[in-house]
């Protein structure tokens, strides 16, 4: 499969919006999807077969992810995506994961959002990027302080986490305040 793609010093990023995630299922078994996804587990294969049946959009909402690849092994080491994507509004909302401890602690995520948030601002016309983490997830509040990102509050009882509601902390950039 072909994919757009954007690139930073040590990382290739692959452009998978709700078209390319629907071909991904069409065309592919369920062993070549979980290769091209860089899934490792049933769990989550299972989550993305049911987010691929119900849809990846509504009427207002879109959503836009990049796989984050290692140039220097190929691996596909973590996700950056925008999801609850409001194209009307100019907004939406980050977020990102790397798939083992084994490429934290390296700069891989702040090079691939780096990229992601100029990607935002310049080709999607966003306003406004949002971000919500845990209170106690320093190495995100550390990522997105970096970027300029501004603490806005608390969004109580925002996460099902193993049958209990968290809190979530709510940051933000404005592509006023953006800074490449």
């Amino acid at each position: 499969m072909t994919f757009e793609t954007l690139e930073t010093d040590r990382l290739i990023l692959l452009k998978l919006d709700s078209k390319k995630m629907k071909e991904i299922f069409a065309v592919n078994d369920e062993d070549q999807i979980k290769e091209v996804l860089g899934i490792t587990d049933e769990e989550e294969f299972e989550r993305q077969k049911r987010i691929n049946h119900y849809g990846y959009e509504s009427y207002n909402q879109k959503m836009l992810s990049f796989k984050i690849v290692e140039k220097q092994s190929g691996k596909k080491i973590g996700n950056c995506s925008f999801h609850t994507w409001n194209p009307q509004h100019h907004r939406a909302e980050v977020g990102y994961d790397l798939f083992s401890d084994e490429f934290k602690r390296k700069g891989y995520m702040k090079e691939a959002l780096g990229k992601v948030l100029e990607y935002g601002f310049k080709e999607m016309d966003l306003n406004r990027i949002e971000a919500l983490i845990d209170d106690e997830n320093t190495p995100s509040r550390k990522l997105l302080e970096h970027y300029g990102f501004v603490r806005e509050g608390i969004t109580r009882g925002h996460y099902l986490v193993d049958g209990i509601f968290e809190d979530s902390v709510l940051y933000s950039l404005l592509k006023s305040e953006y800074k490449k």
